[in-house]
């Protein structure tokens, strides 16, 4: 772990490789899992303001959830994340032909119907970030179900920081990030 700011970042977001292989997992975190994405609390209230856009990119059982649910909920762990649909796939989920989960978030703003791509949670993924009082962690969240993306990251030699570089920079900044790019170049040469 290194202090970068007001953040404490593991060192695995610069050792480790990643690169979604859509693919493989067919959007697999969309669907899995035991919990809708995590939400910070200003994205709860774009949830809100842009649903009646984002509505036509929807399924019908994700607008019903939302609908039944609201557009953001609390979860388990008291934090808010978006709805799921039978306890499985994010109600903002789509699904292509071949089966592929694709964000209906993601979809509206690539049509233009919105400004706002999706949860930061999501844009960042494998990059999973808790807020504390003081500092912000930045860690690296390991799942299974992203094996083929280790894999293709490792054989491209994409590390994960270059891998989500708009969702860091989205997150903290294009300085952070900069910042970020040279204690990485200085750990490569470590």
């Amino acid at each position: 772990m290194f202090q970068l700011g007001k953040t404490i970042v593991s060192e695995e977001i610069i050792e480790n490789d990643f690169l979604c292989n859509l693919t493989a997992c067919k959007g697999a975190c969309c669907v899995d899992g035991e919990a809708g994405a995590p939400l910070e609390d200003r994205e709860t209230e774009i949830l809100v303001d842009i649903y009646s856009r984002v509505k036509p990119f929807l399924r019908p059982e994700g607008i019903a959830e939302i609908e039944k649910q609201g557009a953001f909920i609390r979860g388990e762990d008291g934090e808010w994340e978006t709805p799921l649909v039978n306890g499985s796939e994010c109600a903002y989920a789509v699904f292509k032909e071949n089966g592929t989960a694709k964000c209906g978030l993601e979809e509206a703003y690539e049509q233009g119907a919105t400004k706002w791509k999706k949860p930061v949670s999501c844009h960042l993924y494998p990059v999973r970030v808790r807020e504390y009082s003081e500092l912000t962690a930045v860690n690296y969240h390991k799942w299974e179900i992203c094996d083929p993306a280790c894999s293709l990251g490792s054989e491209l030699k994409v590390p994960i920081y270059k891998f989500v570089k708009d969702a860091l920079i989205r997150k903290f900044g294009k300085k952070w990030y900069a910042e970020l790019e040279q204690i990485a170049q200085e750990h490569s040469k470590k």
